[in-house]
């Protein structure tokens, strides 16, 4: 039985049980003995004080706890360096005229515009990024030996 029908079922009952106790006339209780009527009382006191705790049940308004406060981190900004790159690190070991000779070619190609210093900079990793791209070779940027094996082919 379902918990509504059961709580229905047993209200009615009580009720019931209240409702003929009560058209009881008083004369016939003066018959009955001390112990019949502490009885009648008992029962009757049982059925009110079970409705005072189901009125109380009802009303009450039970509220969850309040949640947590979200705790909003700031984010560690992670700050990368073109020169930390697999591509920054293989241009820088070569000899200063290697890397010149590596960004004249790239400029005669058209891939770079910038001066020819010999030193890693953003035009240079966007120039050897472009090309690498072009020549069907982005993932040999991922490694040291990938970006050396694109320099050599810049430089001889």
């Amino acid at each position: 039985m379902l918990p509504t029908v059961k709580t229905a079922k047993s209200h009615i009952i009580a009720a019931l049980t209240a409702l003929s106790v009560a058209s009881l006339s008083a004369a016939p209780a003066q018959a009955w003995g001390d112990k019949e009527q502490n009885f009648l009382a008992g029962v009757v006191t049982a059925l009110v004080i079970d409705g005072i705790i189901d009125n109380s049940r009802k009303h009450r308004v039970v509220t969850p706890p309040p949640a947590p406060a979200p705790i909003y981190v700031e984010p560690t900004p992670v700050y990368t360096s073109i020169h930390g790159t697999p591509a920054g690190r293989a241009f820088n070991s070569y000899s200063r005229a290697e890397r010149k000779a590596i960004q004249r070619n790239l400029r005669a190609w058209g891939y770079y515009r910038g001066g020819i210093d010999g030193s890693f900079g953003v035009g240079t990793y966007n120039a050897i990024v472009a090309y690498a791209r072009d020549e069907g070779a982005s993932s040999s940027l991922t490694s040291t030996g990938g970006a050396y094996g694109l320099y050599d082919s810049l430089i001889f």
